[in-house]
């Protein structure tokens, strides 16, 4: 009988030092392609951009066409309010809309990473998404300068930077909403219907006028996407005012929800299902 060498049969077992930590890079790399890989997301994508390019199309063809370059951009403002914080959304809730939850943090047990990098990757997403919906506005300038004989204005003001900073806020909320729901209809309808639903009273409450700046995301942050001249006319707040009602309504909309979401995140038992 042949005898068999005792070290062939024992098993290498290796420590958990010498397996490579997951960097947050990947994480972030991972969490962007699950915005890409399924079917909502890139559909939706597509959706916003061929929703932004029509109101392009309409904008140029109304009137004389007369139309500068930073108008098409606040002209993009309103679906990219709309739609973009849907994308922020579904990678918030992938893992329990999908039921992958206990996977990824299998795989990553440190949540608050994985929250970090789902934000990172919106946030990256939007950014991206912004430089295409200004690549657009580029495109319809252009267009109603050649064959509507409008007068180039290409001139780039606060509006422009001031709607960069809004998709970045609006895709934080996005992040935030689908954090403190874990649930893909609940996180949209809420963002969709609340700001809504406030806009409304407000329109009623007069007494509020003043306050609603301070409480409202969407009132506080309408000077940065209007022309300054016409908010100098409408009297909208502007300077270290109108910074400070954005930051105290941001702190509502999307600092508290944040909060909840990650505490839901970090303290949460993960199911399977």
């Amino acid at each position: 009988m042949t005898a068999l060498d005792p070290t062939l049969a024992r098993p290498t077992l290796t420590s958990r030092s010498d397996v490579p930590a997951v960097t947050f890079g990947r994480l972030v790399v991972v969490e962007w392609r699950k915005q890409l890989d399924t079917r909502a997301g890139r559909w939706l994508l597509v959706v916003i951009a061929a929703v932004t390019a029509t109101v392009m199309i309409i904008m140029g063809a109304v009137g004389d066409g007369d139309v500068p370059f930073e108008a098409f951009v606040i002209g993009s403002s309103t679906p990219l309010a709309m739609l973009l914080p849907i994308v922020a959304i579904l990678a918030a809730t992938s893992e329990w809309s999908q039921r992958t939850a206990l996977t990824t943090f299998t795989l990553e047990p440190r949540r608050l990473r994985v929250v970090g990098a789902k934000a990172v990757s919106a946030v990256g997403s939007g950014v991206a998404f912004y430089a295409v919906a200004v690549g657009i506005a580029a495109l319809a300038h252009l267009w109603v300068v050649t064959f509507r004989d409008a007068t180039p204005d290409w001139s780039v003001g606060t509006v422009t930077w001031g709607t960069l900073l809004m998709v970045v806020l609006w895709m934080l909320g996005g992040i935030a909403f689908g954090l403190a729901f874990l649930s893909t209809p609940a996180a949209i309808v809420t963002y969709l219907v609340l700001p809504v639903v406030v806009s409304t009273i407000a329109v009623f409450v007069t007494a509020w006028a003043d306050v609603w700046p301070w409480i409202d995301l969407s009132t506080a942050s309408a000077p940065l996407l209007t022309d300054p001249a016409v908010a100098a006319q409408a009297g909208m707040s502007t300077g270290g005012e109108m910074w400070a009602q954005i930051a105290t309504s941001a702190l509502i909309w999307v600092g508290v929800p944040l909060a909840v979401g990650v505490t839901r995140v970090l303290r949460g038992e993960i199911k399977t299902a």
